[in-house]
């Protein structure tokens, strides 16, 4: 993974993340890379240098513990924003995912770890039947479905892994 400094056509500055040069080159011709600011897809590398760790900073002025900065250094910049370079139809498939995924939290019980316990008990009729949702593991949830209790798992939410 390589993490460049970019800027739009217009001079906003940010950072992301590529797998290689060779990726960086792909998507900026193919319109995926684009400003997170004004949405400029005429987006270069800037000059970096490297980060490099260094041993022999034991002497460093450390930063104040009340968060004051030393007037000899420059304020911290502002930290970089999160960004995915999705194009407009990943974007709108997002939002799709997104609002059927409030759909389903919205009109069912979560039951959290017992959920297996309560499909059966559902299907059994042990208890009435109503939505519900919750976690199994993959062996429960094969074991539910070979039971011909029907479930479909609810993937998280990209930004719920990040």
């Amino acid at each position: 993974m390589i993490k460049y400094s970019l800027h739009c056509d217009i001079g906003h500055e940010f950072e992301s993340w590529f797998a290689s040069s060779d990726s960086f080159d792909v998507q900026v011709k193919r319109g995926f890379v684009t400003c997170p600011y004004c949405q400029s897809p005429k987006v270069t590398k800037a000059i970096m240098a490297p980060n490099v760790a260094r041993k022999d900073r034991e002497g460093a002025t450390p930063v104040p513990a009340n968060d004051q900065q030393p007037a000899n250094l420059p304020a911290p910049a502002a930290p970089p924003q999160g960004m995915a370079l999705l194009n407009e139809s990943q974007q709108q498939l997002r939002s799709m995912i997104r609002e059927l995924h409030e759909k389903i939290v919205a009109s069912s019980e979560d039951v959290g770890a017992s959920f297996p316990e309560e499909a059966r008990k559902m299907h059994e009729g042990d208890t009435p039947a109503r939505s519900i949702r919750g976690t199994a593991s993959f062996e429960d949830a094969r074991a539910l479905l070979e039971d011909g209790i029907p479930v479909l798992p609810i993937p998280d939410l990209p930004e719920e892994r990040n």
